[in-house]
């Protein structure tokens, strides 16, 4: 069978396994090249390419194969063209993006020489975290290599030490086998790859250019959830989906009230100098305008247990606190940060998600952006918090849900 035979043979084979993303591979366009020694995606018009090793393809089970497209396809859904530059260190973050995303892999897809979590078990590293979690972790393991000779786990050791030789692989111990500590010939040994994505046309490329990028790839994830949709297939729970409000019901509270009781000591003062207009309450600055405006930062909880039904009513509470006269960052969560955004008072979200529930990156954000003058949180509130916020957070919970003795701040339910 020739090479194009396979890939659309495989293509068939994702697309009745895991339909969205075979109609997420349908919208891309494909290449081989004898330069590209596993596989890659880039830019191709307004459109993406993925580009094969056919070497590597071909040596490749039809497992393999599977995981490998599936491989690709997540570092563009997860947008990881456009914010691998926001990392200083590349390699590092290449390998904290390929943690991410293979745990979205069936472990019998994943092409051999794939990272995976599991072979660092010493780290101890939270599962479907996001890749800046996995990139601060292991910066500070090679932190710790350096201080004190060992990160604590022995294959992350081995993993450092190839980056730092400008190894293409390393071999390490497989599961609780940790292997030879030489670095070979043990049983359970297994071969690592360290990735090395050519992203670098997206290097120096303009924001601007980069947001039309991500909107391209909500249109194709958008596209590719419908079809999937419409075959009555599954959406997987790491990608996200668009929810739209069919109409704006009132707010179930008087937020201006509740702004002013909740984060009244919390307001910016915006100035800027205006012409013609006198300003008659401070006439000792004439033609100076003041505004009082809050920065808000607005989580939304957007893990599995939370229903679409839910979602559109946080949407439209959101949209009266923006129609209140708040600025709005709205950051997307479940298990690990989705999107951080400013809200335009549209009357739909693609949001992201519906994996487990972690609210700590959000905090983490608030705590870490004093920009914002306060938090609010909607969710079911179905998790436990081990953050301490800078200020209180007012939780908003959607009707069906409990009051959690463990959120720390205010609770108000979204009830009739």
């Amino acid at each position: 069978m020739n090479k194009k035979d396979s890939l659309s043979k495989t293509s068939k084979d994702l697309m009745l396994k895991e339909p969205y993303y075979g109609f997420f591979l349908l919208m891309l366009h494909k290449a081989w090249s004898d330069k590209v020694p596993t596989a890659c995606v880039s830019k191709h018009g307004i459109n993406f390419q993925l580009t094969i090793g056919e070497k590597f393809w071909t040596d490749l089970s039809e497992e393999h194969r599977l995981g490998l497209l599936k491989h690709e396809l997540l570092h563009i859904a997860f947008k990881h063209l456009t914010t691998f530059t926001m990392f200083s260190d590349h390699q590092m973050a290449n390998i904290a993006m390929d943690m991410e995303i293979n745990q979205y892999i069936d472990k019998d897809w994943l092409p051999k020489g794939g990272i995976d979590i599991n072979d660092y078990e010493d780290l101890n590293l939270d599962k479907r975290a996001g890749s800046r979690y996995y990139y601060d972790k292991l910066k500070q393991a090679q932190q710790d290599k350096k201080d004190k000779g060992s990160c604590g786990d022995k294959n992350m050791d081995k993993l450092l030490d190839g980056m730092e030789k400008g190894e293409c692989t390393v071999i390490i111990g497989q599961g609780n086998d940790k292997g030879d500590p030489s670095g070979g010939g043990g049983s359970g040994d297994k071969e690592v790859q360290i990735p090395d994505h050519e992203w670098e046309e997206f290097e120096n490329m303009p924001e601007a250019e980069k947001k039309l990028i991500e909107k391209q790839v909500n249109r194709i994830m958008t596209q590719a959830q419908d079809q999937t949709l419409k075959k009555r297939g599954f959406v997987p729970g790491e990608i996200s989906g668009l929810i739209t409000l069919d109409e704006v019901i009132p707010p179930k509270f008087n937020w201006k009230a509740y702004i002013r009781r909740f984060t009244g000591i919390s307001t910016k003062i915006f100035t800027r100098k205006v012409r013609r207009k006198e300003n008659k309450r401070y006439s000792d600055n004439p033609g100076l305008k003041i505004k009082m405006r809050q920065n808000m930062l607005v989580g939304i909880d957007t893990s599995g247990s939370v229903c679409d039904d839910e979602l559109k009513e946080f949407i439209n509470e959101i949209h009266h606190l923006y129609k209140a006269g708040v600025d709005i960052t709205i950051a997307q969560c479940d298990s690990r940060m989705q999107s951080v955004k400013k809200y335009d008072g549209k009357f739909e979200l693609a949001v992201a998600g519906r994996g487990g529930t972690r609210f700590e990156p959000v905090l983490e954000l608030f705590n870490e952006k004093k920009e914002f003058t306060s938090l609010i949180y909607f969710t079911d509130g179905e998790a436990s918090v081990n953050l301490k916020p800078r200020k209180p957070v007012l939780w908003v919970l959607s009707e069906r849900s409990s009051y959690n003795d463990e959120l720390p701040g205010r609770q108000i339910k979204l009830e009739l």
